[in-house]
């Protein structure tokens, strides 16, 4: 994933934390808030209670992929923040990619089809 689609500073963490919305489901929490950069950046947290380094780096690649997938069509400004939650553990990668799409579905995050 690019630099340009990456949260990565602090302040940006802290600042969609504070502003942004918040949307949840059995495996993660989308906190969101509009940027007004022309594009969308991502950010990735999963707690030290989650399990040891290799299994949280394992689901924070796995989210990536599934959120540089779908950047073509996500509606640009916003600033993203998925957050893991416990019993995201032992899940398999489709049901991973269907818990995101149901977040940002939610979050009516998705550009509008014709």
């Amino acid at each position: 994933m690019k630099k340009v689609f990456r949260l990565r500073k602090r302040k940006d963490f802290n600042r969609t934390y504070k502003k942004g919305k918040s949307i949840a489901n059995a495996f993660f929490v989308l906190v969101y808030r509009k940027s007004g950069l022309p594009v969308t950046r991502a950010g990735f947290a999963v707690s030290k209670k989650y399990g040891k380094a290799v299994s949280r780096n394992r689901i924070k690649r796995q989210l990536r992929e599934i959120y540089r997938y779908r950047i073509p069509r996500i509606k640009d400004g916003y600033d993203l923040i998925f957050i893991v939650r416990k019993n995201a553990r032992k899940i398999e990668f489709s049901k991973i990619e269907n818990a995101v799409d149901d977040l940002l579905r939610k979050a009516q995050l998705y550009k509008e089809t014709n």
